[in-house]
């Protein structure tokens, strides 16, 4: 999710292999190689971190740090670092911290001061994750691309973007640390770590250290662990990769070379090889109508994921999460992601459980069991000529209101093509009204 509320211009390497990848059933995980922790803990003397100043507003008060996380490649990175103090709020033990591309702005700024209002608590965004341009003027998508060539060429296990991205979240967390200990004579002890694409992957991958201090995580619109059996379900659902890793395209990296190079490249940086790590909470915030992961791309890794977990997934919401109204104009905040981030963030700071969701699919039916019940809860459909469901828009074909906690859906198979749906519980709690789902069930036309 970009601060200023425009698509995300991001793809990640997840989709380099769909060509040559063989069939789930064939792979044989490699062990999480160490060269992820190795980089992160690598000690830096340019780290370095300041308060620039404060800005007192009628929602609270924001702070401006600049931090110097590492140096990588020759190259400091530094980055703006804001911390929101909601009115009338206090330091809390737990902070959410997101990281995020680019600078801030004034809607980064009010988005900031949003959650913190939101979640009652004080909130922090890093920007410049990653540095950037770099390389000839170099961006996202082709920055990491030209990372992956240059590990691939050199061996070098310094070289993969991702490593200082995480890096640079972590080193994030020591500056709130000291300027917290400083500024508010408070101690902070644990983070819920999220962002949105490549920042979500970073999210995740931040997890995968083993950094005692991050307590969960909340990865948006990264909807792509387990690679192998992710991308033989695109080239299914799509007919080829998507069309958004041009990047990767160009620079010759699909499919990525059958050496050891490549497959060690493969397992340090996708997630799902570090699952058994990820015991954190999780809450897993997706589009449903995102360009860049086939629709159910999720139920490639759910049941592999350890530990507390949750999904939201937005309808009619593309890779920047804001919804597509019935006549074609978008939101023009991603609300119902902000509630349920926010929810999540409560939960973790201070203690309030969120309600649990679980979910059964039988045959045509989809019973949804929420504790406590929900306020209410939903069916949502969509159908499609082909498995490429991202361009057609959803709707709630059933709502129960006041439901008990046990509530049935019935659906059917469509007449023709393929059809989606998924379940949706509504929740109030504390006055912070959101949602969570279920996963996608796809159905195809009986022959």
């Amino acid at each position: 999710m970009h601060i200023r509320l425009r698509p995300l211009a991001v793809a990640t390497f997840f989709a380099l292999v769909a060509v040559a990848a063989p069939a789930p059933a064939q792979q044989v995980m490699p062990a999480a190689p160490p060269d992820l922790g190795v980089y992160v803990k690598k000690a830096d003397d340019s780290f370095s971190w300041k308060l620039v100043d404060k800005t007192e507003t009628p929602t609270g008060t924001l702070y401006n740090l600049e931090i110097i996380s590492q140096t990588w490649q020759g190259i400091k990175w530094d980055h703006e670092l804001q911390i929101a103090l909601p009115k009338g709020g206090r330091p809390t033990e737990t902070m959410l911290l997101w990281n995020q591309g680019g600078k801030s702005g004034p809607s980064s700024k009010l988005l900031t001061m949003l959650l913190a209002e939101k979640i009652k608590a004080p909130v922090a965004f890093l920007y410049g994750v990653p540095k950037q341009p770099l390389f000839g003027g170099k961006k996202e998508d082709a920055l990491i691309a030209e990372t992956f060539v240059r590990y691939l060429e050199t061996k070098d296990s310094s070289w993969p973007l991702l490593f200082p991205m995480v890096k640079s979240v972590v080193k994030s967390m020591d500056a709130i640390q000291a300027f917290a200990k400083e500024e508010w004579k408070f101690e902070v002890g644990h983070f819920v770590v999220t962002g949105a694409s490549k920042r979500g992957w970073t999210s995740w991958l931040t997890a995968a250290t083993g950094d005692t201090r991050v307590k969960a995580i909340a990865p948006l619109v990264i909807d792509t662990l387990n690679m192998p059996a992710q991308m033989v379900n695109q080239v299914a659902a799509f007919g080829k990769p998507s069309e958004m890793i041009h990047d990767y395209v160009e620079r010759k990296l699909t499919p990525i070379p059958n050496t050891p190079e490549a497959k060690k490249l493969w397992a340090m940086i996708d997630p799902w090889v570090y699952r058994a790590h990820l015991t954190v909470p999780k809450m897993i915030i997706n589009g449903a109508n995102d360009p860049y992961w086939p629709l159910d791309a999720l139920n490639s890794y759910w049941a592999d994921l350890p530990g507390e977990k949750h999904v939201l997934y937005v309808p009619n919401a593309g890779h920047d999460l804001r919804e597509m109204e019935s006549d074609g104009k978008k939101q023009l905040f991603p609300m119902r992601a902000v509630n349920t981030m926010s929810a999540f963030a409560r939960e973790q700071v201070f203690g309030k459980p969120l309600p649990k969701l679980t979910w059964t699919y039988k045959d045509s039916t989809l019973e949804v069991d929420s504790a406590p019940a929900a306020k209410v809860v939903r069916l949502w459909q969509v159908d499609s000529d082909t498995k490429d469901f991202r361009p057609q828009h959803w709707s709630a074909i059933k709502e129960v209101a006041a439901p008990a906690a046990k509530t049935a859906f019935e659906f059917a198979a469509p007449a023709k093509g393929f059809r989606a749906v998924l379940g949706e519980a509504e929740y109030e709690v504390d006055g912070l009204t959101f949602t969570l789902s279920t996963q996608v069930r796809i159905l195809e036309a009986k022959k």
